[in-house]
């Protein structure tokens, strides 16, 4: 355990500084999907109104996802990163507000933006990352960037336990929320600390039109992708009510259950370079994705006998299962995606990578919203999720 930490601190510096830069804006991002709908709840809002909202942000990255893949083109990409670590928490600050508000256009219009300032450093990382490391430490960097989620989940998580557990009043859903936020703006001194002297590849060929990428190389490369963006899109921004409305789960109780879960897939996401060495990525990434299936399929049915007293019990253990599970599988997707698609599709590849998880989660929250205001229940809709996505996945992931 020690030797392998040793390897990711011995990244370069001013990765690091990047990965830092991330962790502050994932930071926001894990307590927004945590508690905001649970903010939203207490302020009168439903489900449906929740995922209407919420479904602007993910419109926002997606508006900008193509446009940014191709403009970083031979362009630096550190600018990039200060619009993420400003415009992500100025507009998490004005969300809080406007749902206090009760304003309408402004939760819109703060969704969107958010969305587009995020799109500013979940495109370019990747680009930089390949750019700009060595080739024996890309798939350390890219697995640290990945298990960025899941240390940021443990901050935010233990951050809200403890002081909404010591006292709900005081460190409200809202409170804790706009705490995070401005926490949040630390991420710009970290882009500060970065090496400027970047590594810009230079252009062979000018990029005048879209007819000059390798389609089909990309499209057969997007394709687990798509598939795993299309079950996580209906499940993940919405935990937090399934375990609230279905099992009465309190504020500090599902951080608590996030802590543990963000832990352990930090401890399993460190070990991704050890299991690709060891069982390669065909064997790797189909069997964790089948048992996250069956997994998720345990956790959601649990709603069916959710008034016994151990019902609970069983749905926190397979979510605490579910997520190291699907977790393992997106850094080495990541890494052998952008290898197969090489350098001169890169930039493109990561705005389209975007713009599917976004697009995925836009559709699944304005279908989430709808599905809800028809009283569909929890299970179903997770059901919907389970079977088709993931198991095309198992069968038929062959990106290479």
């Amino acid at each position: 355990m020690r030797k392998t930490v040793k390897e990711y601190l011995h990244l370069d510096r001013s990765l690091l500084n990047l990965i830092t830069v991330e962790f502050f804006v994932q930071l926001i991002n894990v307590s927004f999907i945590a508690i905001l709908p649970l903010y939203m709840k207490s302020a009168g809002y439903s489900d449906a109104q929740y995922a209407h909202f919420t479904s602007y942000r993910y419109f926002g990255m997606l508006a900008l996802a193509l446009f940014l893949g191709m403009y970083i083109k031979g362009r630096k990409i550190i600018p990039m990163f200060y619009i993420a670590s400003i415009g992500v928490p100025l507009f998490a600050l004005l969300i809080i507000i406007g749902v206090q508000l009760q304003s309408t256009g402004l939760l819109l219009v703060s969704h969107l933006l958010w969305g587009m300032a995020y799109t500013f450093i979940q495109i370019p990382i990747l680009p930089y990352i390949m750019r700009n490391a060595s080739k024996a430490q890309q798939i350390l960097a890219i697995t640290l960037n990945f298990a960025t989620w899941s240390i940021a989940s443990i901050a935010g998580s233990f951050i809200i336990a403890v002081f909404n557990g010591y006292d709900k009043i005081l460190f409200s859903e809202r409170n804790l929320l706009f705490a995070i936020s401005v926490i949040g703006f630390m991420g710009v001194y970290f882009v500060r600390k970065m090496n400027k002297a970047e590594k810009v590849p230079v252009m062979v060929e000018k990029r005048s039109n879209l007819r000059e990428y390798d389609w089909k190389i990309i499209m057969r490369a997007l394709i687990p992708t798509c598939i795993i963006a299309i079950g996580a899109g209906f499940t993940i921004p919405f935990m937090s009510l399934f375990f609230s409305n279905v099992h009465n789960m309190s504020t500090s109780v599902f951080s608590t259950l996030n802590f543990i879960t963000a832990v352990t897939v930090t401890i399993v996401a460190i070990y991704v370079p050890k299991i690709k060495n060891r069982y390669g990525y065909l064997k790797a990434i189909p069997t964790t994705q089948g048992f996250a299936i069956f997994a998720l399929i345990i956790m959601a049915t649990t709603q069916y006998y959710s008034h016994w007293n151990f019902a609970i019990v069983i749905a926190a253990l397979f979510y605490l299962l579910r997520q190291p599970l699907m977790s393992i599988a997106v850094p080495m997707t990541t890494e052998i995606t952008m290898k197969y698609v090489g350098e001169r599709n890169r930039e493109m590849v990561s705005g389209l990578t975007s713009a599917i998880w976004s697009g995925s989660a836009y559709f699944s929250a304005v279908g989430f919203g709808i599905l809800r205001h028809l009283n569909v229940a929890y299970v179903n809709i997770f059901l919907i999720t389970a079977p088709l996505p993931y198991i095309l996945l198992v069968y038929s992931f062959t990106p290479c």
